[in-house]
């Protein structure tokens, strides 16, 4: 089912609620959509009290709860922003969907590709605008990748492999509680946060993948969720990729190189680094800064998709497959 029309103008200000102000809505995101002209964001929600009055006085935003509800059918809301952990995202999109407002929610867009597609079906069959806070897809250091790809500057692209480890910081070392390796919330542990990115950034840039296999293990014990996880794919197109996510090892490494018959381009997909292309004409290095705040261009390209200027490019059925990939990946369908 295609998109409803959703009447929206700079005219009068979209006006958001969020649900969650933990530290990705601090700088990456929330500012954002308050830089945003023609949006809003009218009312913010934590369960904390405290927390949530010190956010919504921090950031100047008029309203606050601590009461999900309230923000979802607040008539005063026009569409809403999920910041929380993934457990939740299920439990507050279909509220969303039903109360029949467009949603971004944080990705991964949920811990399992089940819940994903639930998310999916509920804004589908509603042609509710649903977004994904993917947000790689619009920077412009990740753009300019896309670019070089478009203009055949590597040939025919032939492989991508990602090399994403790094050793147990502190938290994990300790053994306190981090939502982000609790296997209920998270299966894949830092997988399904950091790959997540990684692997969505692939399917944007090469296109979508049809075959998928990984294995999945914990060698630390350190945590309830995975560790180690390496996996191998296939793109439709015929482009085969790997990945290695390991939180154990000694050194920090984020690398991903596309093989082409005529070159290679190398970048990566956290840390903030270079973007390079080497061919017959030489070894291009080019320093492409992200905005302050990373979510802006994101956020802008929602903008642009209500007002009919495009589609976004992070939508529920690109986040759906991305669900998917990571699931094969993980052994978990």
């Amino acid at each position: 089912m295609t998109e409803s029309h959703f009447n929206f103008s700079e005219d009068k200000p979209l006006r958001w609620g969020v649900i969650g102000c933990g530290s990705v809505a601090e700088k990456k995101s929330v500012p954002a959509y308050q830089k945003t002209s023609g949006f809003e964001v009218h009312t913010v929600m934590r369960r904390d009290t405290e927390k949530a009055e010190d956010y919504a006085k921090r950031h100047h935003v008029a309203h606050w709860t601590t009461d999900a509800k309230t923000v979802i059918e607040n008539p005063d809301v026009d569409a809403v922003y999920i910041a929380t952990p993934p457990d939740t995202h299920k439990l507050y999109a279909l509220q969303v969907a039903a109360a029949g407002k467009p949603c971004c929610i944080e990705k991964p867009m949920a811990p399992c590709y089940q819940d994903s597609l639930e998310i999916h079906h509920a804004f589908e069959t509603k042609g509710i605008p649903l977004f994904v806070a993917y947000y790689r897809r619009s920077l412009p250091r990740f753009l300019q990748i896309k670019q070089w790809l478009d203009e055949k500057l590597i040939g025919k692209v032939r492989h991508i492999h990602w090399q994403k480890t790094q050793p147990p910081n502190k938290m994990d070392l300790s053994g306190e509680y981090n939502w982000r390796t609790d296997k209920v919330v998270a299966p894949g542990g830092y997988f399904d946060d950091l790959a997540s990115h990684g692997l969505d950034l692939f399917t944007f840039l090469l296109g979508d993948i049809q075959k998928v296999h990984g294995v999945a293990t914990n060698q630390q014990g350190l945590y309830s969720a995975y560790d180690a996880i390496s996996g191998s794919w296939l793109h439709s197109n015929g482009i085969t990729g790997e990945g290695v996510w390991n939180f154990g090892t000694q050194n920090r490494v984020d690398k991903v190189e596309i093989l082409g018959s005529d070159g290679t381009i190398t970048f990566a997909v956290l840390d903030d680094a270079p973007v390079e292309l080497k061919n017959a004409d030489g070894h291009q290095v080019l320093e492409i800064p992200h905005p302050e705040h990373v979510q802006q261009h994101h956020v802008e390209n929602i903008k642009n998709h209500f007002l009919s200027n495009g589609n976004h490019p992070s939508s529920g059925k690109s986040a759906l497959h991305t669900s998917w990939v990571m699931d094969k990946i993980l052994g978990a369908i």
